[in-house]
């Protein structure tokens, strides 16, 4: 891919939205990690235990010729609940909060503009979505990278990661790779 941008997005587990996005056409790479706290480089127990201020996010790199950045924002709203301050159902803290984190002006405005018109649209009632400007994102642990693809039969895979995979298969099968 010649240009790429990057996406950085919370909306609950990073498993969960890494899965998602990694089948999605013109995106190059996804790592799941953290943004947001005052920790720096946290461990995945000190996100966990919410003393950090991060959150577990996804930090996508994509070809915007193939893929606009407001595509990814429609996908992103598509697979969780931007209604729900702290928590994503059983995951609760401010670790699983809904926050779009920006890379420049154009970003803080198509999300804001994406924002609304869900709203007008009347798609989400309440969005607690947060925009800020990104700051540094930290990489998760190795065993968090592709976690849905090479644990597909885990518990928590079958039980919440699946279902939100299915759903957006279902819902965007003309942005799926080939």
């Amino acid at each position: 891919m010649a240009d790429t941008e990057q996406a950085t997005l919370a909306g609950g587990c990073f498993w969960c939205l890494e899965a998602v996005f990694e089948q999605v056409r013109g995106v190059a790479s996804v790592v799941s990690g953290y943004i947001g706290g005052t920790v720096p480089d946290p461990s995945y127990e000190q996100v966990c235990a919410g003393t950090t201020g991060h959150a577990e996010a996804v930090q996508v790199t994509f070809d915007p010729t193939v893929v606009s950045y407001t595509d990814l924002l429609q996908i992103f709203f598509s697979v969780h609940d931007p209604t729900t301050l702290d928590r994503q159902g059983g995951d609760v803290g401010t670790q699983y909060r809904s926050a779009i984190f920006t890379h420049g002006e154009a970003q803080r405005s198509a999300a804001t503009r994406t924002i609304a018109a869900l709203q007008e649209q009347g798609l989400w009632e309440g969005i607690v979505t947060m925009v800020q400007p990104a700051p540094r994102f930290f990489a998760a642990e190795e065993y968090h990278q592709g976690y849905y693809r090479t644990n597909p039969g885990a518990g928590y895979c079958r039980a919440v990661v699946g279902p939100k995979v299915a759903k957006f298969r279902s819902a965007w099968k003309d942005r799926l790779r080939s």
